[in-house]
């Protein structure tokens, strides 16, 4: 049995939308961070820094999205999302590394210092820099990807996913993107597996809120 330790609006929502696009059967299970819950004995065996998302599969335990959705993608893929052809992986690979490393990581820090971070640690200052930071890891990877079908041409793949989850916070963090990367985001969320990936976690939420 799967099951994805999520919160809503987080990286877990790549982990949900990965497991919808395969079509796998898997539990949601809401975890507060609001009440601290991820920082318990319970979580902190899942993930070391008590943070999301977190998967079991079986006897298997992972953390970190990447990791979890490229394992996913090629446990239970047969082709889906991480392409057979070793040339075309190494390049879901790259296009993973870059997400994470170039765009995904000023808006990360945007976050920790407008919100994430207790007050006494924020450092507002920082904030235009990362700002900057972004819009240049934004023009390089019009560099590479004009925004036009998904990031290898066909099949939509894993690092579509991570790419389009990114954007989604960018555009939640008003930033600027040029017309044909905000089409490209809007196709991504326009995918059913997207929005039922959205729905598992907010159920998951609400039925927490019930227990």
């Amino acid at each position: 049995m799967i099951t994805l330790y999520s919160y809503p609006n987080t990286r877990s929502l790549r982990v949900a939308w990965t497991l919808e696009e395969l079509g796998l059967e898997y539990a949601c299970q809401h975890v507060d961070l609001r009440e601290g819950v991820n920082q318990g004995a319970e979580h902190l065996a899942r993930h070391p820094d008590g943070k999301l998302p977190a998967l079991s599969d079986g006897e298997l335990t992972l953390f970190e999205s990447v990791a979890i959705c490229r394992y996913l993608a090629e446990r239970y893929g047969e082709g889906r999302l991480l392409p057979d052809d070793l040339q075309q992986r190494a390049r879901v690979d790259q296009w993973l590394l870059f997400v994470i490393s170039e765009l995904e990581q000023p808006l990360w820090t945007q976050a920790k210092h407008k919100f994430a971070l207790p007050q006494e640690r924020r450092v507002p200052a920082v904030l235009p820099t990362a700002a900057w930071e972004f819009q240049r890891a934004l023009a390089a990877l019009q560099r590479g990807f004009d925004g036009q079908g998904w990031l290898l041409g066909e099949p939509f793949t894993v690092a579509d996913i991570l790419l389009g989850h990114t954007l989604n916070w960018a555009h939640a963090f008003k930033q600027p993107l040029p017309e044909a990367l905000e089409a490209y985001r809007l196709r991504c969320n326009e995918r059913p597996a997207m929005a039922v990936a959205r729905e598992r976690e907010q159920a998951a939420l609400e039925a927490a809120a019930l227990a």
